[in-house]
Order: structure tokens, then sequence, then C-alpha cells
């Protein structure tokens, strides 16, 4: 994957008509380019829009923000890695605050989720980050790796060598808060030591991102700091003039 490397996760925004528009926009205002690498998070209902939007632009990549970990069975509501991949998704989201914070899962959870994914043929994008409150107790060095090595925990170092990380601080995501370059320079550079520690020279092929109130003001800057090779972003995606602005950083 050519880095930088641009996400945009919808989260829970833009159906199937939003989606069509915004493609329509977004493609009007970003060409080809091969020095870098666009991935969309679109919502399960809007993914097919994306999908069919994107059908002539190989350069543009297409994931899913969740599945479930089981393969197939009674579990309403869900999708299955093997289904995302039948519909085209090539990456996923895995461990985002929201899955973590908001639906209660599990560093174990977020193992089996990886796990799924790659048995799929999917790249998970491992989502890690601490609380305010565990910044302040000087602890967010040990969230960060606890969550790094459950993610990983499933996997075959080989694997792993093929996956991202996205390090978003959660006090920082919609907040309006950002964590300044060298914050994220700090902790990327503490995840980059932790991977070499598992892959050797291999850790270097893993992207690591940053997520956390990216604007159009801030992208360039975060985008140039030492360690940061992307950027996952939320609400500043939603406006595809926006988001153009942002991947040709």
């Amino acid at each position: 994957m050519q880095r930088p490397v641009f996400a945009a996760n919808w989260k829970m925004n833009h159906g199937p008509t939003e989606a069509k528009a915004f493609m329509r926009t977004f493609l009007a205002h970003y060409a080809r380019r091969p020095d870098r690498s666009v991935l969309f998070f679109p919502s399960d209902l809007a993914f097919a829009a994306v999908a069919d939007a994107i059908r002539e632009r190989q350069d543009l990549l297409l994931g899913v923000q969740n599945i479930h970990w089981e393969d197939k069975g009674a579990f309403t509501g869900e999708s299955s890695a093997a289904i995302a991949r039948d519909a085209g998704a090539r990456l996923v989201l895995v461990g985002h605050s929201e899955r973590r914070h908001v639906f209660g899962e599990t560093d174990e959870m977020q193992a089996r989720k990886c796990h799924s994914g790659v048995r799929a043929g999917l790249t998970p994008v491992l989502c890690i980050g601490e609380l305010l409150a565990e910044r302040e107790a000087g602890q967010a060095e040990a969230v960060v790796i606890r969550q790094l090595t459950a993610g990983l925990s499933l996997l075959d170092p080989r694997d792993v060598a093929q996956m991202l990380i996205a390090y978003e601080p959660v006090w920082a995501i919609g907040t309006g808060k950002t964590a300044t370059p060298e914050d994220a320079s700090r902790m990327h550079a503490v995840v980059r030591r932790h991977l070499t520690a598992m892959l050797a020279e291999k850790a270097a092929s893993v992207p690591i991102l940053y997520g956390g109130s990216v604007n159009r003001g801030n992208a360039a800057t975060l985008i140039a700091a030492p360690e940061v090779d992307g950027l996952l972003v939320g609400g500043a995606s939603l406006d595809a003039e926006g988001w153009s602005s942002i991947v040709r950083s």
C-alpha cells in the first residue's frame, strides 16, 4: 500500500443517495495519483453505491466498518468477513474506539475479528488509543501496547506485516481536540518499536495512521510528522470537496 494512506470513516452517515452524490463530486476533484492510497469505509447500506462509483478506479480501496468473527450463523444484524469480501471489501476497521467504548467490545473480540478478517482475505486496520483519564494517569503507552498486543495475538507475523494500525487517542475523536504532531509522532514511535520487536525488519511495511479531529487545516501538518504514515478521518471525510482537499495534502 502506497504511503501516505488517507482513510475515510463515514461512520453512520451518508446513505446510498448521498454516497452517490459524494462520489460524483469527489471523483471530479481527485484524479488518480500513484503516490498515495485512498480508502473508503462507508456504512453497510451505502457500500454498494460506493463500490459501483469506484469500479473503474482501482486506486481507490473499499472497506467495511465492522465484521463479526464467526463465518456464519444466527447473528442478526451482523456481517461476516466472508460476506464483506464477497461484496467487494478489501479492508475492515477493527477496534475503533466507538466499538470499544460505545458497544463494549473487548480486546479479545478485536483479536478474533482481526483473525477472521485475515482468514477471509481482508486487510484489518486495527484501531488503538487511550482515554483522557488513562492519558492523564500516565497510562497511555501501556493502554496502546495492551490493545495492540491483544489485537494481533491470534495472527501469524506474516499476516501482521500486511495490516495497518491506526492510533486514535479517544479524547481527540470528534471533540475538536487534536494530538499535536509531536504527540502523534511519539506514540507512533512506541507502536513502531513494538511492531519491530514482533516482526523485525518487516515492521517497516506496516503503515501507522493517525486519527482524531483531523481536518483540512491540520491534515498536512499531521501527515508531515515523523512516523505518521497516513490519516484515518471521520467527520472531515463527509464533505466531498473537503475530503478531496485532504487527500491531496
